[in-house]
């Protein structure tokens, strides 16, 4: 089905109808799609064969032959689809912030709960990650009345300045810093708390200064509804003890294996890559990230350190607005503040 808001491009249903099926998502762009097809490949080729997955591929307009190339993953277990919410996202596109290595495609994730009524839990997956163990444990675990299942925020708890954002710039305590990457989705309790709405009305209201544009929103949002599971599931390319089973792991700092030699984990990475129809690719964004780019992602990554602590001593930060003088959180989710602006009044069709 092909609608305003939703472009299918030919996918197929090949469906057993007696298997349950599981969504799981992903946001991109085109600059991001060979990547996408190393994600889902290392997905496609460790999952459970007892489930169906449903693939959404958020995006606001890609090319076709990227589109094919990922659609050609597509198998009796498998079904891909490809939602452009180019419409959803105008109302307040002027608003996101587009900082460093992130882009407006980090947001997409927050629109799920209106845009797909159907599902009351998902997936919500990166596409800088490789997968190593069966997806379908993951959707499977167990979060109660938690809005989210997520994992500890490595990057953040790797550093003293990063600790200190978390604390005094977001108002949550490091150790309960979730990765926004990985995560299990209980859109249900989203719906309920109106977490969409919230987030809409944190950003026309305050749009706050943050360096993690998205995640920050996420945790002070979902703040002691967080079911916290084992690194095992978001492992960042970090030196730290690995919780449980390696089953992702996830390029998320400022280093990729693209463009890194020496990427903790980065041999899996390469291993699905070499399967890849884009592999060519892959290799040309290896060898064009020269000394010169190589110099600008560092600097990038020093002035996102010099950002956090000057969102650390702002006046107009989460912590200080929302948790320090009053708990404006708690007029959020205890329905005292009216949130009548609703963003996404249409919903995509599947």
């Amino acid at each position: 089905m092909e609608t305003k808001n939703n472009k299918i491009f030919k996918s197929i249903n090949l469906f057993n109808k007696t298997k349950k099926s599981i969504p799981i998502f992903f946001a991109t762009d085109d600059n991001y799609i060979p990547f996408l097809e190393v994600a889902l490949r290392s997905l496609i080729e460790n999952a459970s064969k007892k489930y169906n997955y449903i693939i959404h591929i958020l995006n606001t307009g890609l090319n076709k032959d990227n589109m094919s190339i990922i659609s050609s993953l597509q198998n009796e277990n498998f079904n891909i689809i490809f939602d452009d919410i180019s419409s959803n996202i105008e109302p307040i596109k002027s608003r996101l912030k587009n900082v460093y290595h992130f882009s407006l495609v980090t947001y997409y994730r927050l629109f799920i709960e209106s845009l797909f009524p159907q599902y009351d839990k998902v997936l919500y997956l990166d596409c800088d990650i490789v997968v190593l163990g069966d997806i379908s444990k993951l959707y499977n675990v167990f979060l109660g009345n938690n809005l989210v299942g997520a994992i500890q925020e490595q990057v953040i708890n790797s550093s003293e300045d990063f600790k200190k954002y978390a604390k005094f710039g977001v108002g949550i305590e490091p150790e309960k810093y979730f990765n926004a990457g990985i995560l299990v989705m209980n859109l249900k309790k989203f719906r309920q708390h109106k977490i969409e709405q919230q987030f809409v009305y944190l950003m026309n209201t305050y749009n706050f200064d943050v360096c993690d544009p998205d995640q920050a929103y996420l945790n002070v949002l979902c703040k002691d509804k967080v079911k916290y599971l084992p690194n095992g599931w978001n492992k960042a390319s970090l030196p730290n003890q690995l919780e449980g089973d390696l089953n992702i792991c996830h390029y998320a700092l400022y280093k990729k294996p693209w463009q890194y030699e020496d990427v903790l984990n980065g041999e899996h990475f390469w291993f699905y890559a070499k399967k890849c129809k884009l592999y060519n690719k892959i290799l040309d964004a290896k060898n064009n990230f020269d000394e010169v780019k190589r110099k600008q992602k560092e600097q990038a990554n020093i002035q996102i350190v010099e950002h956090a602590l000057k969102i650390i001593n702002s006046n107009k930060n989460f912590y200080k607005v929302l948790f320090e003088k009053e708990n404006l959180l708690e007029k959020l989710f205890g329905g005292e503040i009216d949130l009548d602006y609703n963003v996404l009044d249409n919903k995509v069709e599947v």
